[in-house]
């Protein structure tokens, strides 16, 4: 599970306007950027041990600790990205490959050489036929609700049991499940004058990889599948998703069962107010991968509301709760993960912003009991 945390710069470097550096080589146009972040981050946990995927709870939250501090990454990696795009005929042709890597780890002398290749893929297209993608890159599910979480940027829930050689959590598995990284291959429509958009995957299936119990379910024949309907003008932004894969029971009493999911949010930005809501609900959508607590059905609710006093200055609200609807084995008596998270965003200049957060995450079991995680995160990211 070491890199199942790593975030796309390709849509972050979008939302931030970073510059590469570009220079041209024959035909082909070769772009050079990155992400480098470090937050100071301190959480105290108490309450009840809930069992299951609790974030707020003691295992998990603090990492076994009753309080615990890491100077590591916030919920983005640091990160080279390399592209080069094309005109080659009639089509549009591009390629990415994008490396990332941890900043903290429990060792001052062991080598910090975990790499992880989360995105490398190429594309071909044009304004009739659209874009097709090959390779490998984060999934369309969810992918609304990540990249417009205000914490990308910060750390939102500083869970310790993922930031040491990982990331923190921002609102995964408290909000929204993991956007996720697949071999795939996609294809957006054409670009329409109206705003709406299309964008259909086959994707990989993948096996259950869950923290804290055995594998139970593996990916035989089937791609699971993933498609979204958007729409955006102005500044409003809308979408409606999907996405399905079988899973194949490996463990005695443990039934076959199909994930299905559905996904509807949108957001708003009106001069310095922005505002963001998101629904995800289904079966097997797990709280940080897919399946990862086997087939029960659950809810996903987030909210976020930020303010721009100045040009330099941003202030945001955001709230997630990720609610199981049932007590099923998979769920190992988790009912509820929640985080609150205020933040301040000041931007020292186009490349670098600095980033103070506070909030607290709460897991809630079936059985009434509550870990709770004060965790606050102090730092800054730069992108180039």
């Amino acid at each position: 599970m070491k890199t199942a945390f790593m975030l796309g710069a390709v849509a972050v470097f979008a939302t931030q306007g970073a510059q590469a550096v570009d220079f041209k080589a024959g035909d082909w146009n070769v772009a050079l950027g990155g992400i480098v972040n470090a937050y100071y981050t301190q959480v105290s946990c108490s309450g009840d041990a809930v069992g299951g995927l609790a974030l707020g709870g003691k295992a998990l939250g603090c990492g076994g600790e009753k309080n615990r501090t890491t100077i590591g990454n916030g919920l983005l990696p640091n990160g080279l990205v390399t592209s080069a795009s094309s005109k080659q005929g009639d089509y549009d042709v591009k390629a990415l490959i994008g490396i990332y890597n941890a900043t903290a780890t429990d060792s001052a002398i062991s080598a910090n050489s975990g790499v992880d290749v989360r995105q490398a893929y190429f594309t071909f297209g044009n304004a009739e036929m659209g874009t097709i993608k090959l390779g490998r890159d984060n999934g369309i599910f969810g992918a609304g609700a990540i990249f417009g979480d205000m914490t990308l940027i910060g750390a939102g829930a500083p869970v310790q049991a993922t930031q040491r050689g990982r990331v923190t959590l921002g609102h995964i598995g408290a909000g929204y499940s993991y956007v996720g990284y697949y071999g795939q291959i996609a294809w957006s429509a054409p670009k329409n004058a109206s705003g709406i958009g299309f964008d259909a995957a086959l994707v990989s299936p993948v096996a259950d990889t869950p923290i804290v119990t055995a594998p139970v379910y593996s990916s035989k024949t089937s791609p699971q599948f993933q498609a979204q309907l958007s729409y955006a003008a102005g500044g409003f932004k809308g979408w409606l998703g999907a996405k399905s894969q079988k899973f194949s029971a490996t463990a005695p009493g443990v039934q076959d069962f199909t994930m299905s999911g559905v996904e509807v949010g949108a957001s708003y930005q009106a001069g310095p107010v922005g505002v963001l809501a998101n629904f995800q609900g289904g079966k097997g959508l797990g709280i940080l991968s897919d399946a990862d607590q086997g087939d029960t059905k659950s809810k996903a609710y987030f909210v976020q509301a930020t303010y721009k006093p100045t040009d330099k200055v941003k202030v945001g609200l955001s709230y997630g709760i990720s609610r199981n609807d049932d007590n099923t084995i998979g769920t190992g008596g988790l009912k509820s993960n929640a985080n609150l998270t205020c933040g301040l965003y000041y931007s020292l200049t186009g490349a670098i912003t600095l980033v103070g957060e506070i909030g607290q995450t709460r897991s809630k079991g079936f059985a009434g009991g509550e870990g709770k995680l004060n965790g606050g995160s102090l730092g800054g990211i730069i992108f180039f």
